[in-house]
């Protein structure tokens, strides 16, 4: 089951963002954590379709060419000198979406999406997928304890205007 909190809590979701969960809701039973083993980019090629609806460009591959550069810094001439790849970027380029499996928590992933998500230029909004469930522990539960302290104790202020958590 597909299961969501936004951060910060004293906010809800815009259209957009209920968009995405709607995506990824589509297609719960296809990518559901408790009974699927599914690699973060087999969740991505299932929502895919629906992300593409709402105009997002999706990652279709691991090759340069098939990545989604952001652009982080600009150098000389306005030339893009830093970018990180997102799994799919909104056409506005306010929304990056990052979808992950057993290494979110694990090698703590979600904070290397999270860092990268507050550098890339004009984004506003990280959407973080994690699986409800891998081996023994639950990785919603974990990044969202994680993502309620980082808010609540209001002492890291993030450029992100939001991050939606994503349970699948």
């Amino acid at each position: 089951m597909v299961k969501y909190q936004f951060f910060p809590r004293s906010r809800g979701v815009n259209k957009e963002i209920q968009d995405v969960i709607n995506s990824f809701k589509t297609i719960e039973t296809e990518i559901e954590s408790e009974t699927k083993e599914l690699k973060s980019n087999e969740v991505l090629h299932k929502v895919k379709p629906y992300l593409e609806e709402l105009g997002y460009t999706v990652e279709t591959g691991k090759s340069t060419t098939e990545k989604i550069d952001v652009p982080v810094l600009f150098g000389q001439d306005n030339k893009i000198d830093k970018s990180f790849y997102a799994d799919a970027l909104s056409a506005d380029g306010r929304i990056v979406i990052e979808v992950e499996a057993g290494r979110a928590t694990e090698n703590n992933q979600f904070l290397k999406d999270l860092f990268e998500a507050c550098m890339m230029f004009d984004v506003e909004y990280l959407v973080l997928a994690v699986r409800n469930v891998y081996r023994t522990h639950y990785d919603f539960d974990r990044v969202y304890g994680f993502l309620e302290t980082l808010y609540i104790s209001n002492r890291l202020h993030l450029p992100l205007k939001g991050i939606l958590l994503i349970g699948y």
